[in-house]
């Protein structure tokens, strides 16, 4: 057995994936860890033009078909599984994302290997790997040991710092032929979601709302604030369920993933789905009167209070302060 570690990099698009280098990155400690090298597998068309990227890892298996262009999830299985009686890795790391959906598990049918869903951290100790999966939205953590033996891990995007796996080296690239056979899912086109009158992914600011708002008459004083700091307004789950906000600004596991500069939660109990969304902002800021809300398990600064009294004189300093009064 090889023991190599492989990250199945992942591309929409023609770019590569932000969760290709959070996988890139844990894959690097890893395969140091058991000293052997990390591979990075990509597939398609472009995959050439994109390998250059992968320098964390140690060399790039180029697979250019037209047939793993599009990334299907039974594609990728097919490919995968190929590469598996070629090389028997130690483990494979595939991104837990709508792309790489089902895809750990037809590898796992087709492979006999363990597979290992919603992975959110992956440590080696005494010559095992210690996975921690998420089950139930994050509701509960469990910890699986599995020895360096070959498994299949979904990695939860978030999880892991992208900076860690990106570098300016250029890695070593080998091509691979590798057949898909036929394919009972075929992809035909993509089509690219509507993002509504703001695309809440590229703000800086976010005043994002949840049920303690109450009502959607008080969205009133989430969008004045908005306008105030420059950013827009958003919501948790609850919010969007009420009508109060469109789908696209809902904020969450099953909504857009967001990093603003800042991120001020009103009335947001922090639910694991809604954390998900909004963890890696760079500054969070929550107002909540339950002291044991666990959106301030996650906030920089919390507020125990009721938001309608404290947003409005949040609202006349910061407009003091820009009258420079």
């Amino acid at each position: 057995m090889s023991k190599e570690i492989i990250v199945v990099a992942e591309t929409l698009q023609g770019k590569i994936s932000d969760i290709t280098y959070e996988m890139l990155g844990i894959g690097r400690k890893l395969a140091d860890g058991i000293q052997k090298p990390l591979l990075a597998c990509i597939a398609g068309t472009d995959g050439s033009a994109l390998a250059k990227n992968l320098g964390v890892a140690d060399k790039v298996l180029l697979i250019e078909d037209q047939a793993f262009a599009a990334s299907t999830s039974e594609a990728v299985a097919s490919m995968l599984v190929e590469i598996i009686k070629q090389r028997e890795p130690a483990l494979i790391l595939i991104g837990g994302t709508n792309v790489g959906t089902g895809v750990g598990i037809m590898l796992s049918l087709r492979t006999g290997l363990p597979h290992i869903n919603f992975s959110k951290d992956i440590q080696l100790e005494n010559e095992k790997f210690v996975i921690t999966s998420q089950l139930f939205g994050g509701k509960i953590f469990a910890e699986i040991e599995l020895p360096i033996g070959g498994a299949i891990v979904s990695v939860v995007p978030g999880a892991f710092p992208i900076e860690a796996g990106k570098s300016t080296r250029t890695p070593e690239i080998e091509e691979l032929t590798v057949t898909a056979g036929e394919l009972k899912i075929v992809f035909k086109q993509f089509i690219e979601p509507e993002t509504g009158d703001v695309d809440v992914t590229k703000q800086d600011v976010l005043i994002s709302v949840g049920r303690g708002i109450e009502n959607d008459s008080n969205l009133e004083l989430a969008d004045e604030l908005a306008k105030l700091l420059g950013g827009a307004v958003c919501g948790s789950r609850p919010a969007i369920d009420q009508g109060w906000l469109p789908l696209s600004r809902q904020i969450g596991k099953s909504g857009m993933i967001v990093k603003p500069k800042l991120y001020l939660a009103l009335g947001i109990s922090g639910a694991p789905e809604h954390v998900e969304g909004m963890k890696n902002s760079g500054l969070i800021i929550s107002i909540n009167k339950d002291p044991n809300a666990p959106i301030f398990g996650v906030s920089h600064y919390g507020v125990c209070a009721d938001l309608l009294d404290v947003v409005p004189a949040f609202i006349d300093e910061v407009k003091a302060r820009k009258s420079g009064g």
